[in-house]
């Protein structure tokens, strides 16, 4: 591992050389697996080339790797995944085993009673049914990737989806996330704003990777069904109710810079 991070950081010398580089434009970002994630996750992913799922990272309950919310009439309601924590306190997402199958009539059931009478669930439930009454995932990371999937397939985003797995993975928190980068051949990194806490921007630079963080404010309101507007739901709402249109309410389409700062 530690010759791993000598070849991307290096002497100084290469590190100058490194940053003289002129990389293609080549934007990539590194996060962990969600369940139906809401839509600003989809928006990041539509934002680059490449978009590393990092399952390699801890599995934290209560979280959104196992759960999301959907609208009801009754207002939000959480829609889990049971998974096996017992005694398992250190295992990874990549790790983390479906507990049971009888979870998935219960979400293709929830889904159907709330947003039945949306414009689109006919077409999107569709792409979905598959998924909830056919298909048997036994690790969580599967399931979430099955379901991004698709769900980009909906939206029109291409971006190549990998797992962390796919490639080396060195030391350190930034250093991992650098060297990523690199393997990937990226010339910019792009993060969610939350990773100001942590991240080391000058291991980006000396690699000669633009470092960007997303801004996820400003999202337009859509219709929906249930009342007053909710923004924070499974992408899924945003489908069943606008259908084609979805994309129009979402930045990387609308051709919106996601870049915060850099």
């Amino acid at each position: 591992m530690k010759a791993a991070r000598a070849a991307v950081f290096g002497p100084p010398i290469f590190q100058q050389r490194q940053a003289q580089v002129k990389r293609p434009e080549r934007r990539v970002a590194i996060v962990q697996s969600c369940y139906i994630p809401w839509k600003g996750y989809f928006d990041l992913i539509g934002s680059v080339d490449e978009f590393i799922l990092y399952d390699d990272m801890q599995y934290t309950r209560r979280d959104w790797r196992n759960r999301n919310q959907i609208k009801t009439p009754q207002g939000l309601q959480w829609l889990t995944v049971p998974v096996k924590v017992k005694g398992r306190y250190f295992q990874t997402i990549r790790e983390t085993e479906i507990d049971g199958q009888n979870w998935r009539a219960d979400h293709w059931k929830a889904l159907l009673q709330n947003y039945r009478r949306a414009p689109h669930f006919d077409r999107i439930a569709a792409a979905l049914e598959p998924y909830y009454l056919e298909r048997e995932f036994r690790h969580l990371s599967e399931l979430n990737r099955a379901l991004t999937e698709v769900i980009c397939s909906l939206l029109g985003i291409t971006t190549t989806l990998k797992w962390s797995w796919d490639y080396t993975l060195a030391e350190g928190k930034t250093e991992r996330l650098v060297d990523l980068c690199r393997q990937a051949n990226a010339s910019a990194y792009l993060s969610g704003p939350a990773a100001r806490d942590y991240i080391e921007p000058h291991l980006f630079a000396a690699a000669g990777i633009e470092l960007e963080y997303f801004d996820y404010s400003g999202y337009p309101a859509y219709p929906q069904l249930w009342g007053e507007f909710q923004q924070g739901v499974t992408a899924l709402d945003l489908l069943f109710n606008c259908g084609d249109d979805a994309r129009r309410y979402m930045k990387f389409a609308a051709g919106s810079s996601p870049a915060l700062d850099r």
